[in-house]
């Protein structure tokens, strides 16, 4: 569990207006929801988004509303697509005794052996899902991928997860694969003849009307 902690305030006024009214004042509107009543809150955008920066979709937060602390998934950032800057974000409130699903992102490191040797990787998995308790789970799954010979593949069943984190997803899935770039098939005598012949001649005349 990460030791990120958003300062935000109740919020009371709604509508688009008083939402613009305090992106200029550098606040950002948004909400708690997920546990008892949803919460609206405004942060400091700056705060926000510098601290958005360091986690994952994974990363347990706490958001602090006017003394109470609220332990919470960023769900959502919304951004103006002009500029970049955040609009609204959404926070997701866990129970830290209690189970949770989440999905944790997957991390590869390394450069393959089999590339070297000049095969292709291929990463086509990018996040698992677990279930386990807040305290348990990781924000990230790094997956070293160094010793991946050709025609060789890392399965979600190999990930060292730890104590109390239960796999969700499926065991067989292919998390990363090195093998051979499929080969040029060889010119066949009927195309190497087609590529030698030349174009037909167009009759000039076809399609004159008589």
């Amino acid at each position: 569990m990460s030791n990120i902690v958003f300062s935000a305030r109740t919020r009371t006024d709604f509508g688009s207006a008083k939402s613009a009214r305090l992106r200029k004042q550098g606040r950002v509107p948004g909400v708690i929801y997920g546990k008892g009543e949803t919460i609206h809150i405004d942060l400091d955008h700056r705060e926000l988004a510098g601290g958005l920066r360091t986690i994952s979709e994974s990363t347990i937060v706490k958001v602090s509303v006017d003394g109470a602390s609220h332990d919470a998934f960023v769900k959502a950032a919304q951004r103006n697509i002009q500029d970049g800057n955040i609009i609204h974000v959404d926070f997701y409130e866990i129970e830290m005794g209690k189970l949770l699903r989440a999905r944790v992102s997957v991390h590869i490191t390394g450069n393959p052996i089999g590339v070297r040797d000049g095969g292709i990787l291929e990463t086509p998995l990018h996040d698992i899902e677990v279930e386990c308790l807040p305290k348990d789970l990781p924000e990230r799954v790094l997956v070293d991928i160094s010793n991946l010979g050709v025609n060789q593949s890392i399965h979600v069943r190999d990930l060292a997860l730890g104590g109390g984190v239960k796999l969700i997803s499926g065991e067989d899935q292919v998390i990363a694969l090195v093998k051979f770039a499929k080969a040029e098939a060889a010119p066949t005598a009927e195309s190497v003849e087609a590529e030698a012949s030349p174009p037909p001649v167009k009759d000039a005349k076809a399609g004159e009307r008589s």
